[in-house]
């Protein structure tokens, strides 16, 4: 993968998130900002900039910089159809392999170019990718280490019956104060997704605005360590969640109940909000069970690669 194609990996990551809500138009889009988000330099971000206002998708004005333009959602479909679907696919394949035990816990930049044939920048921005989201980090010195995620049917029951535990009561703690403006925001969010085409929007998008709801909410708590903790678990279920495919009616139903969640939170009922929360999570977990239970069965046909050196 060429340096040259970052920053039209990175129009298709920004347009992905327009189209599944998370960006809104008449959004201010800060370089800095989204440079943070993609896990890249700003330089890259200037670039997708210009690729994506000569589309007509933002709007440059003049010493206040972009904002997302008003884009006919049909348009904005057509223009994710049209750019390659395999932007992310080396990403996806170095999760994939990690994911079924096909790679090593520790490997050097130099491993994974010979086992991908993958150019040095190329391994380099998946790298930093993989460690934003928070499944790799650098090791001290040289090389890099695969985190521990949640690649087995315990594991993911495990960490929902953890989220039952601590979603429902962070709600009922006595630091816990309502946010008017995240409310809106998520109400905006999620009102969205029930009128978009989810067959438009990558599944990451969908599963993103689906952990933003649950991390903005536990936020009000008050208490910083229930939000560390939850944001931890959600980065180690991604990868697999990632990996099934998107069920329409599924997303429809879990819209449908964080609205209901809002509304009780709106109404000041937060001792019915957390128990609706448990029930959201206990459907969750039963609803999605079967996702880790089929990973497990094709991690049982593969066998993991040699071990760096």
């Amino acid at each position: 993968m060429r340096t040259s194609d970052l920053p039209q990996r990175i129009s298709r990551r920004l347009l992905q998130d327009i189209a599944a809500g998370s960006i809104q138009a008449g959004q201010h889009l800060g370089a800095q900002h989204l440079a943070d988000r993609y896990g890249v330099s700003r330089t890259p971000i200037r670039d997708a900039m210009t690729i994506l206002e000569e589309g007509g998708f933002v709007v440059r004005q003049e010493n206040r910089g972009y904002f997302v333009a008003d884009t006919d959602p049909q348009m904005l479909t057509e223009m994710l159809d049209q750019q390659p679907a395999s932007m992310n696919d080396e990403y996806h394949r170095l999760a994939e392999d990690w994911l079924t035990g096909r790679l090593p816990e520790e490997v050097t930049e130099q491993f994974l170019r010979q086992e991908y044939g993958w150019s040095k920048s190329w391994i380099h921005d998946v790298l930093v990718r993989a460690a934003r989201e928070g499944w790799v980090e650098r090791k001290e010195g040289y090389g890099w280490r695969f985190l521990p995620v949640a690649n087995t049917p315990e594991a993911f029951d495990e960490i929902y019956r953890f989220r039952m535990a601590i979603e429902p009561a962070a709600m009922l703690e006595p630091s816990f104060e309502l946010n008017r403006q995240i409310l809106t925001e998520q109400r905006r969010i999620q009102e969205g997704m029930l009128d978009m085409d989810f067959n438009a929007v990558p599944a990451e998008s969908l599963l993103e605005n689906g952990a933003l709801f649950h991390e903005e909410l536990i936020k009000m708590s008050g208490n910083p360590y229930f939000l560390m903790a939850l944001q931890r678990v959600n980065r180690m279920r991604r990868l697999m969640e990632y990996r099934a495919e998107v069920n329409h009616d599924r997303l429809v139903e879990q819209c449908t109940e964080h609205l209901e969640i809002l509304t009780l939170l709106e109404a000041g009922n937060t001792v019915d909000a957390s128990y609706r929360m448990r029930q959201h999570l206990s459907g969750a977990l039963k609803r999605k069970s079967p996702i880790a239970w089929n990973w497990a069965a094709d991690k049982e046909t593969v066998q993991p690669a040699k071990a760096a050196t």
